[in-house]
């Protein structure tokens, strides 16, 4: 009786384990290499989304077709490409009643220019949401596999003008 007991609560907690925990639910791909949330933005709902092209961009909606206020946060993230160089993207991420949302996509082309080695990506400090607007993060990428990473930032002031360049310390 107690082996076929231990059989039945080891089955129950297999199925259940199994149920809960999907195992090739996969999350996030595997290309995206590196990535931060940090930085902080708002606006009345008439101002424009991060000023260049986007690429993929999933508007975030008003279904009255109303402008609100609204106000959310950066994504900083490199993809890996086939050639083990990466492409850097920034994300405007919109904080709804419905959780987050996607309000822009675009391609930082000063850094996937470069054809670089992402070896990290850091935000300004790690203490949690920023009250002013803006973002400031730093990438560390290399041009050549053997070289020493270089440091690039990535600044976007209270008006949403983004700027990248090679950190000078």
């Amino acid at each position: 009786m107690a082996v076929r007991r231990i059989l039945m609560t080891t089955v129950f907690f297999i199925g259940w384990s199994a149920a809960a925990f999907p195992a090739h639910d996969d999350i996030l791909p595997a290309s995206v290499i590196f990535a931060t949330s940090t930085g902080y933005w708002e606006d009345d709902g008439n101002a424009p989304d991060v000023e260049r092209a986007p690429t993929g961009a999933e508007p975030v909606a008003n279904p009255e077709g109303k402008r609100t206020q609204r106000h959310g946060y950066y994504k900083l993230f490199a993809v890996r490409q086939p050639d083990r160089t990466s492409k850097v993207y920034l994300q405007q991420v919109a904080q709804t009643e419905t959780g987050p949302a996607i309000a822009s996509t675009v391609e930082l082309q000063e850094i996937s220019d470069l054809k670089p080695y992402i070896t990290d990506i850091r935000p300004e400090n790690s203490n949690g949401i920023i009250k002013e607007p803006g973002l400031f993060a730093t990438i560390y990428l290399k041009t050549d596999p053997q070289a020493e990473p270089d440091g690039w930032t990535v600044l976007i002031d209270e008006f949403g003008d983004i700027t990248v360049e090679k950190a000078t310390n």
